[in-house]
């Protein structure tokens, strides 16, 4: 032990302790000491019990620290320290510290509406491309830098995670872990949500996977972001889905909680309401309340603005303002159908809506699928004769393919299953599923299946020959 005697205030290291220690009370216990105190690192509390020759080997620091420290370190110290305050006079300190060039719109966002809040509970309804990830990583930096986050959880679509990931290291310096399945499966016995402070992870997976819902919720965040919110919607008070129970359940287990969708309202305003009760459960008690509140944009927690609302600033010549996207002229090009091509659209809804009806009320996988391609149908008509009369041909290849073996139709639909997230893929990843989601049936019945191939080929067929006569006539 050094020549200094061990006191209460004073440091003491050494190999028996796990970190550096400040003794906080001294108890003899014969010629062993028990020391309690509480770690510099962790803040825990230790009480070892030591002997002699294990006192021997601690280092105590001076009663009076001396003056011969490293003068590099003691320098960056203080500059710690002065960053800690940097926000107390820096309204817009995270930007110092950050690879951005923000826009006036994001912040305004960040600083003139989520850091007024005390506790923040927001929803960012911005249109697309208004930067929202950006506003997030902003009000990260700024909740860091005044000590108040630690703990933070991003919620997105599976497809998005890793752009998350990307943008916050990239932009931000900010490190997160993507927590998936093969992550949690292999830290079984444990809970990785716990072990680390910033992650990201899919709506989808952890609203789905019990065991991931699980163990995420024994964790406290300090701020929970939600990307694509919308998702988490429940269509009412006695449907609500997996999703949107998961962010009531995050509501309850974070301070501050940032909604960002720019399709936050379906039409149905007590729809809305319940979205909107994610953030606070009492601010609109009835919609009559919301509505009169967005009339007179004095919603507390919400904020919207649109693409042509969104400009760049000031050109420090001409001070000319210059809007960031083109405006949007939107007309409605009316036409009709008439004679055979009236036939035949009539004749595709008939099909589409006994399809439809055969798979109402049903919750499963395959039905959701029947439900999507038949849409996709009606959207094809609408794009071209070409579109859909391949769309039929194929309907029906593919239909006959499971008539004439059934057996191994049903041994590909166990191995192919819809995904969860089906939603949350890229526009292109739809469509390839599209194309494999038009051999799913109503039944595999052989009766049923004859009698669906009997319709796609006369509807196949009479599409053909009009085809034939439309071209003829043009």
């Amino acid at each position: 032990m050094s020549s200094h005697v061990i006191r209460i205030g004073s440091i003491v290291r050494g190999p028996t302790l796990p970190e550096a220690v400040e003794v906080l009370a001294l108890i003899p216990f014969g010629d062993s000491l028990k020391i309690v105190g509480r770690g510099l690192s962790t803040g825990l509390t230790f009480d070892p019990i030591l002997s002699a020759s294990q006192l021997a080997q601690l280092t105590v620091s001076a009663e009076q620290e001396p003056f011969d420290g490293d003068a590099r370190l003691f320098r960056l110290g203080v500059e710690a320290q002065r960053l800690g305050l940097a926000y107390e006079y820096d309204p817009f300190f995270s930007l110092s510290i950050a690879r951005v060039d923000p826009l006036p719109h994001q912040l305004e966002a960040v600083y003139g509406y989520f850091l007024k809040l005390p506790r923040i509970r927001f929803l960012l309804a911005d249109d697309p491309g208004a930067g929202k990830t950006i506003m997030a990583g902003l009000l990260l930096k700024e909740l860091k830098a005044r000590g108040l986050v630690k703990r933070v959880l991003i919620v997105t679509p599976a497809n998005l995670t890793f752009q998350w990931q990307r943008e916050l290291s990239d932009k931000f310096r900010e490190k997160f872990d993507v927590i998936r399945g093969d992550v949690l499966r292999a830290n079984y016995g444990q809970n990785p949500w716990q072990e680390r402070d910033q992650v990201i992870t899919s709506v989808s997976w952890v609203s789905l996977v019990e065991d991931a819902r699980e163990s995420l919720l024994r964790s406290r965040w300090d701020l929970v972001i939600v990307d694509e919110a919308h998702k988490m919607s429940a269509p009412g008070d006695d449907r609500k889905t997996y999703a949107y129970r998961l962010g009531e359940a995050l509501s309850k287990m974070t301070d501050h909680y940032l909604l960002m969708t720019a399709t936050p309202h379906k039409g149905d305003p007590d729809h809305f309401r319940r979205f909107l009760a994610l953030l606070d459960p009492d601010v609109y008690g009835s919609i009559q309340s919301l509505q009169q509140a967005l009339r007179d944009h004095v919603a507390p927690f919400y904020l919207r603005r649109t693409k042509e609302a969104l400009v760049s600033f000031p050109d420090p010549e001409t001070g000319e303002v210059r809007k960031l996207f083109t405006k949007r002229e939107v007309r409605t090009a009316a036409f009709d159908f008439d004679g055979e091509e009236l036939d035949f659209y009539d004749e595709l809804t008939k099909y589409v809506e006994d399809q439809s009806m055969a798979v109402a009320g049903q919750e499963s996988a395959r039905a959701r699928a029947v439900g999507f391609t038949m849409a996709m149908l009606q959207r094809r008509m609408a794009s071209s004769v070409y579109a859909v009369r391949r769309s039929l041909e194929r309907m029906r290849a593919r239909r006959q393919k499971i008539l004439d073996d059934p057996d191994a139709y049903r041994q590909e639909q166990i191995e192919r299953k819809l995904p969860e997230d089906f939603e949350d893929l890229t526009e292109e990843e739809r469509q390839i599923l599209i194309e494999r989601l038009e051999d799913e049936v109503v039944s595999v019945d052989p009766a049923s299946l004859r009698v669906e191939i009997g319709r796609l080929t006369s509807s196949r067929s009479s599409l053909r020959q009009r085809t034939l006569g439309w071209f003829s006539s043009w």
